[in-house]
C-alpha cells in the first residue's frame, strides 16, 4: 500500500476503488462531467491543490482529457501532478461491452502499472529526483516532435514508447518528460527510439 500526501481525484467511484486497493491517503471522485458544474467539489478541490497538492489520474480516453483540462484551468495556484495512464485496450469487467474508445480506465488498471503510473510521475514518497537541464519547448521542436512535418507522427511513436495515452498533448508532455527525463538523458532515449 502506498501512503500519498497528495489527494488524488478520480472520475468516478470504481475507479476510487480500484485505487483505494494500491494507494493509502485521500482519493476523491469529479463525478464524471458532474464536476463541470458543482462549485463546493471544486472549491475542495483548489484547497487540497493549495495545502497538500492534487494528483490528477484521470482515464486516458477524451472524456478523462476534457476533465483533466478543465480542472487545470478551473484550479489556479495550487499544485496540480498528472498521472497518465496507458492507453491499454479491453474492457473492464463489470461492463458488457468495452468503451467507445477501447480503453480501459483506472478501474480497469491491474495494480503494478498503477504503481508504476505513479512512480513516473514523482509522487511516491521519497523517489523524487532532482534533475539537471529540463526539456523545454524548443528542444521538442528541435527534436522534431512538434512544429515540424512529421512531428505528429514522431511523437505518437514517443507515446507509445513511454506507455502514456496517444490523446496527450505537446502541453501536457512536456512537464511529465521533465519529471522522468533530464534533458540529456531524455535526448539518448530519443536517440535509441528513432537512430
Amino acid at each position: 500500500m502506498i501512503r500519498l500526501e497528495e489527494a488524488v481525484v478520480v472520475e468516478g467511484k470504481y475507479d476510487r476503488q480500484r485505487l483505494a486497493e494500491v494507494v493509502d491517503g485521500v482519493i476523491l471522485e469529479t463525478g464524471g462531467f458532474g464536476i463541470f458544474k458543482d462549485k463546493e467539489k471544486l472549491d475542495m478541490l483548489r484547497l487540497l491543490a493549495q495545502k497538500s497538492g492534487l494528483i490528477i489520474l484521470t482515464d486516458s480516453d477524451a472524456a478523462g482529457f476534457k476533465i483533466r483540462h478543465f480542472l487545470h484551468s478551473a484550479i489556479q495556484g495550487g499544485r496540480l501532478v498528472d498521472v497518465y495512464i496507458p492507453d491499454i485496450y479491453g474492457k473492464e469487467r463489470r461492463k458488457a461491452a468495452p468503451s467507445k474508445e477501447g480503453k480501459l480506465g483506472v478501474e480497469g488498471i491491474d495494480s503494478d502499472t498503477l504503481c508504476a503510473c505513479l512512480r513516473r510521475a514523482g509522487v511516491l514518497p521519497g523517489e523524487t529526483a532532482v534533475r539537471r537541464t529540463p526539456v523545454t519547448k524548443a528542444d521538442l521542436f528541435s527534436w522534431g516532435l512538434s512544429g515540424a512535418d512529421g512531428a505528429a507522427g514522431r511523437r505518437g511513436v514517443l507515446l507509445k514508447a513511454l506507455g502514456f495515452p496517444e490523446l496527450m498533448t505537446t502541453k501536457a508532455l512536456l512537464p511529465v518528460l521533465n519529471t522522468l527525463y533530464d534533458r540529456e538523458s531524455f535526448g539518448e532515449f530519443l536517440a535509441r527510439l528513432f537512430p
